[in-house]
């Protein structure tokens, strides 16, 4: 049994077959998929999505970071709103991207900040999106750690140390496509962390895994992340499975 802790399948990119990439999914052992918002134009799909396979697709509530614009003020009265309307798994995916532009640094951060402290109000986890900006991020949570929020840093491809950091912090390495890439360095970031702090994801339909990178990526494919981490910690992909699959449900609400 494996969990996707952070998949995209609401997006347009599975208009065409979404029910056999489901019937996939299933097919190699995906026992729940965790959908990430990005702004309030997603919401109504996401929500469909939830509704058509209940208890294995989970709804997360949130503001991307790349959603973050001119509109913030509003774009976050929606997530306010879907909070007090009904549960959510995580609020999520959240945090911090420079990697195309920074000049509105303060405004991601001044977003991130109000939406974590809103996960410690409803006792959420947060799903974290950090991208050419670790250090930051980290810095942003800190405080919010010691105050008790938990979640994981989706898509994990800093170095050691800050693996080591987010670990000390508290909260879960999402692990997916990335460390199936031969020069990612992820395999030796993760010396030394215990798999007790990893959940897999596959991003879909971005960072698709090696043997498929190039193409789609989709839920089923989370198996193989699987399985190159089991070469990572000398470990049956079964060991890998059992415990990432614990950690994922020790983490998430519902």
């Amino acid at each position: 049994m494996l969990i996707d802790t952070h998949t995209h399948l609401y997006m347009p990119a599975f208009d065409g077959d979404r029910a056999a990439v489901m019937q996939r999914a299933m097919a190699a052992g995906i026992a729940e998929c965790y959908l990430p918002a990005i702004d309030a134009e997603v919401m109504d799909r996401l929500l469909q999505m939830e509704a058509d396979y209940p208890g294995v697709c989970k709804a997360m509530a949130g503001l991307h970071p790349c959603s973050v614009g001119a509109n913030c003020a509003q774009e976050l009265d929606v997530v306010a709103d879907w909070l007090r309307r009904r549960p959510f798994a995580a609020l999520g995916e959240i945090g911090l991207d420079f990697y195309w532009d920074s000049s509105n640094a303060a405004v991601q951060l001044m977003a991130f900040e109000v939406q974590m402290e809103w996960a410690l109000e409803y006792g959420l986890p947060i799903v974290i999106h950090s991208r050419n900006a670790m250090q930051q991020t980290l810095a942003a949570v800190g405080p919010f750690a010691k105050r008790g929020l938990k979640g994981i840093f989706h898509c994990f491809s800093g170095n050691a140390a800050e693996a080591q950091q987010v670990v000390d912090m508290g909260f879960l390495l999402g692990i997916g496509g990335v460390v199936t890439y031969k020069n990612s360095g992820l395999a030796q970031a993760l010396v030394g962390i215990d798999l007790q702090h990893l959940v897999l994801e596959t991003d879909a339909p971005y960072l698709t895994p090696v043997p498929h990178r190039g193409k789609r990526n989709e839920t089923g494919y989370v198996s193989l992340v699987a399985e190159c981490v089991a070469g990572i910690y000398g470990v049956p992909a079964t060991a890998v499975a059992e415990q990432t699959t614990a950690n994922a449900r020790g983490v998430f609400l519902y």
